[in-house]
Protein backbone atom coordinates (compact mmCIF):
# COMPACT_ATOMS: atom_id res chain seq x y z
CA UNK A 1 0.00 0.00 0.00
CA UNK A 2 1.12 3.13 -0.84
CA UNK A 3 -1.15 5.30 1.18
CA UNK A 4 -4.34 5.93 2.78
CA UNK A 5 -7.44 7.68 0.11
CA UNK A 6 -10.53 9.23 2.42
CA UNK A 7 -13.17 9.41 -0.42
CA UNK A 8 -16.45 10.05 -1.42
CA UNK A 9 -16.25 9.41 -4.81
CA UNK A 10 -17.38 5.71 -6.12
CA UNK A 11 -14.60 6.38 -9.29
CA UNK A 12 -12.03 6.42 -7.11
CA UNK A 13 -12.56 3.75 -4.67
CA UNK A 14 -13.18 1.10 -7.68
CA UNK A 15 -9.87 2.71 -9.32
CA UNK A 16 -7.65 2.55 -6.68
CA UNK A 17 -8.92 -0.11 -4.17
CA UNK A 18 -6.29 -2.53 -5.12
CA UNK A 19 -3.16 0.13 -5.09
CA UNK A 20 -4.01 2.06 -2.04
CA UNK A 21 -6.04 1.14 0.88
CA UNK A 22 -9.43 3.48 0.66
CA UNK A 23 -12.07 4.35 2.64
CA UNK A 24 -15.22 5.06 1.06
CA UNK A 25 -17.73 7.56 2.92
CA UNK A 26 -20.70 7.72 1.30
CA UNK A 27 -21.64 11.00 2.85
CA UNK A 28 -21.65 15.12 2.27
CA UNK A 29 -18.19 17.29 1.45
CA UNK A 30 -18.08 18.99 4.95
CA UNK A 31 -18.90 15.10 6.45
CA UNK A 32 -15.90 13.68 4.53
CA UNK A 33 -13.48 16.66 5.59
CA UNK A 34 -14.79 15.36 9.40
CA UNK A 35 -13.78 12.04 8.89
CA UNK A 36 -10.59 13.17 7.23
CA UNK A 37 -9.87 14.91 10.69
CA UNK A 38 -10.79 12.07 13.22
CA UNK A 39 -7.50 10.39 10.95
CA UNK A 40 -5.53 13.06 11.64
CA UNK A 41 -6.06 13.19 15.27
CA UNK A 42 -5.33 9.59 15.11
CA UNK A 43 -1.92 10.52 13.51
CA UNK A 44 -2.30 10.25 10.32
CA UNK A 45 -0.72 13.32 8.39
CA UNK A 46 -2.52 14.67 5.19
CA UNK A 47 -0.46 14.13 1.84
CA UNK A 48 -3.22 15.75 -0.59
CA UNK A 49 -4.80 19.53 -0.12
CA UNK A 50 -8.46 18.74 1.07
CA UNK A 51 -9.62 22.06 -0.97
CA UNK A 52 -7.67 21.46 -3.98
CA UNK A 53 -8.50 22.60 -7.24
CA UNK A 54 -10.31 25.59 -8.40
CA UNK A 55 -14.23 24.72 -7.48
CA UNK A 56 -14.81 26.17 -4.25
CA UNK A 57 -15.94 23.83 -1.71
CA UNK A 58 -20.02 22.62 -1.79
CA UNK A 59 -20.14 23.56 -5.21
CA UNK A 60 -19.05 19.48 -6.11
CA UNK A 61 -20.24 17.10 -3.73
CA UNK A 62 -17.11 14.65 -4.16
CA UNK A 63 -13.78 14.88 -2.91
CA UNK A 64 -10.45 12.48 -2.20
CA UNK A 65 -7.40 12.99 0.30
CA UNK A 66 -4.71 10.98 -0.08
CA UNK A 67 -3.14 10.36 3.96
CA UNK A 68 0.21 8.93 4.93
CA UNK A 69 -0.44 5.15 4.83
CA UNK A 70 0.07 4.40 8.08
CA UNK A 71 -0.11 7.16 11.29
CA UNK A 72 2.60 8.56 13.31
CA UNK A 73 4.16 6.99 16.18
CA UNK A 74 4.31 10.73 17.93
CA UNK A 75 1.24 11.24 17.47
CA UNK A 76 -0.79 14.34 15.98
CA UNK A 77 0.75 16.07 13.26
CA UNK A 78 0.88 19.45 13.81
CA UNK A 79 0.61 20.73 10.16
CA UNK A 80 -1.87 18.37 8.98
CA UNK A 81 -4.40 19.36 12.18
CA UNK A 82 -4.54 22.93 10.93
CA UNK A 83 -4.58 22.23 7.67
CA UNK A 84 -7.62 19.98 8.38
CA UNK A 85 -9.57 22.21 10.84
CA UNK A 86 -8.64 25.56 7.98
CA UNK A 87 -10.01 23.78 5.94
CA UNK A 88 -13.61 22.37 7.54
CA UNK A 89 -13.68 26.12 8.73
CA UNK A 90 -13.80 27.22 5.11
CA UNK A 91 -16.23 25.30 3.58
CA UNK A 92 -18.60 26.13 6.63
CA UNK A 93 -18.37 29.39 4.90
CA UNK A 94 -19.72 28.27 1.81
CA UNK A 95 -23.34 27.36 0.20
CA UNK A 96 -23.87 24.55 -0.74
CA UNK A 97 -24.62 24.49 -4.28
CA UNK A 98 -24.87 20.30 -4.87
CA UNK A 99 -28.63 20.14 -4.42
CA UNK A 100 -30.30 18.99 -7.67
CA UNK A 101 -27.38 18.20 -9.53
CA UNK A 102 -28.15 15.84 -12.62
CA UNK A 103 -26.32 11.92 -12.89
CA UNK A 104 -24.51 13.90 -15.93
CA UNK A 105 -23.09 16.91 -13.76
CA UNK A 106 -22.24 14.66 -11.11
CA UNK A 107 -20.69 12.33 -13.24
CA UNK A 108 -18.19 15.37 -14.38
CA UNK A 109 -17.88 15.86 -10.92
CA UNK A 110 -16.66 12.75 -10.43
CA UNK A 111 -13.99 12.50 -12.85
CA UNK A 112 -12.69 15.85 -11.93
CA UNK A 113 -11.85 14.41 -8.35
CA UNK A 114 -10.54 11.97 -9.66
CA UNK A 115 -7.95 13.94 -12.08
CA UNK A 116 -6.96 16.13 -9.51
CA UNK A 117 -6.02 13.27 -7.48
CA UNK A 118 -4.35 11.09 -9.90
CA UNK A 119 -2.35 14.31 -10.85
CA UNK A 120 -1.06 14.71 -7.18
CA UNK A 121 -0.53 10.56 -6.92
Amino acid sequence: MKGLIITNNPIVSEKFGNEYRVEYVDQSFEDLLARVRDFVHKGYVILTHPLSGSIKPKETPYKSVLLSEVPLLTGVEGESLKLIENSIIKAKAFEDKTNNLSESVLNDFRLIDLSLLESAL
